[in-house]
C-alpha cells in the first residue's frame, strides 16, 4: 500500500505539478541551482511533445486549412486580445505585464491531445490546431512580444532565432522520434521525461519567485484574476455561445481547449529568456490554472456525457 502512494505520487503527472509548485515555496532557494538548465529541458519537452503530432495528421492540405487557421484565431487572436488587455488594466507591473504577453504569444499546450480524448474531442482537429499554433508561433510570438513590449530592448531577429531554435528545431528533431525502432524506446521514457522536466521548470519558476508571492498578495490576486477571466469565463462564454449556435460538439470540445490551453513550460521559459524571473510570475500560476481548467472541463463534460 505504501509503495502505491508512493509511485502515485512520483509517476502522477497531476500530483507532479502540485509537488513542483510546493516545492518551489519550500525549497525555492535550489532554484539557483536549476534556472540554467530550464531552456535545455524545454527543447527535451518540446522535441518529445511533438513526437505526438504525426505528420500525416496534415494530409490532405485542402481538409486542413480550416482548422489550422480556427486554432490559430482562437489561440493567439481571440486569447491574445482578452489577455493583454485584461493585463493591461489589472497588472501594475512593467515585468509581470510583459509575462502575460509572453502568455498570449506563446503557442498552444501539447497537453490539448490527451485531454481531447478525455473531453471527447475531436483528437485530429486538435493535432491539427496545435500544429498550427505550433508553425505560427515562429511569425506571431515575434510579432506580439515586440508589439506589446515598447520598452523592452529587444529586437526582432532575435525574438525569431529563439522561436527557431524553441520550436522549428525541436519539431523537426522529433520526426527522428517516429522512426520504428527509435519510436519504441521514446514511447517508454517520453512520458517521464517531459513531467519530470517540466515539473523542474515549474519549480524553477516558483522558486525563484516565492519572496515576491508571499510579499505582494494583491499582485497575486490581480494576476490570478486575469488567469481566470481570460481562460475559464472566456472559455464558458465561447463554449455555450457556440453551443447554442448548434454544431459538432466534438469540434466545439477541441476549440474549447485550442482557445484557452497555453503552453506553460514554454511561456516559464520565454519569459526568463527574454525579461527575467519576475516576468515568470504569470506563467508559474498560468500551470495551476491550467491543470484546474482542464480538470475542470473533463469532469464537466463526463457529466453531459
Amino acid at each position: 500500500m505504501t509503495t502505491k502512494i508512493i509511485k502515485e505520487l512520483f509517476f502522477n503527472r497531476n500530483l507532479l505539478l502540485i509537488l513542483s509548485v510546493f516545492a518551489g515555496f519550500l525549497f525555492g532557494d535550489l532554484a539557483f541551482y536549476t534556472k540554467d538548465y530550464v531552456f535545455s529541458l524545454l527543447i527535451l519537452i518540446m522535441i518529445f511533445s511533438s513526437s505526438g503530432i504525426a505528420t500525416k495528421a496534415i494530409f490532405p492540405l485542402k481538409s486542413v486549412i480550416k482548422p489550422m487557421l480556427r486554432g490559430i484565431y482562437l489561440n493567439y487572436i481571440v486569447f491574445g486580445i482578452v489577455m493583454i488587455s485584461l493585463a493591461y488594466f489589472l497588472i501594475s507591473d512593467i515585468n509581470i505585464f510583459y509575462g502575460f504577453v509572453v502568455i498570449a504569444a506563446t503557442p498552444p499546450g501539447v497537453i490539448i491531445l490527451p485531454f481531447t480524448v478525455k473531453s471527447k474531442g475531436d483528437l485530429k482537429y486538435s493535432t491539427i490546431g496545435l500544429l498550427a499554433g505550433f508553425l505560427a508561433s515562429v511569425a506571431l510570438t515575434p510579432l506580439i512580444i515586440d508589439l506589446f513590449t515598447e520598452n523592452a530592448s529587444i529586437s526582432s531577429m532575435e525574438l525569431v532565432f529563439l522561436m527557431v531554435k524553441m520550436v522549428i528545431i525541436p519539431l523537426l528533431v522529433s520526426r527522428l522520434l517516429l522512426f520504428p525502432k527509435i519510436e519504441k524506446v521514446s514511447n517508454k521514457i517520453k512520458g517521464r521525461l517531459t513531467d519530470y522536466s517540466f515539473a523542474i521548470i515549474i519549480f524553477t519558476a516558483v522558486g525563484m519567485n516565492r519572496t515576491i508571492f508571499y510579499s505582494n498578495f494583491s499582485m497575486l490576486i490581480s494576476a490570478s484574476l486575469v488567469l481566470i477571466i481570460s481562460m475559464f469565463v472566456l472559455g464558458a462564454i465561447f463554449y455555450f455561445f457556440k453551443q447554442k449556435q448548434g454544431g459538432n460538439s466534438e469540434i466545439l470540445t477541441s476549440e474549447t481547449l485550442l482557445l484557452t490551453i497555453k503552453s506553460s513550460g514554454f511561456a516559464v521559459v520565454t519569459s526568463l529568456e527574454l525579461f527575467g524571473k519576475s516576468a515568470t510570475i504569470p506563467a508559474a500560476l498560468l500551470s495551476i490554472f491550467v491543470l484546474l481548467f482542464v480538470l475542470a472541463f473533463s469532469v464537466f463534460k463526463s457529466l453531459k456525457s
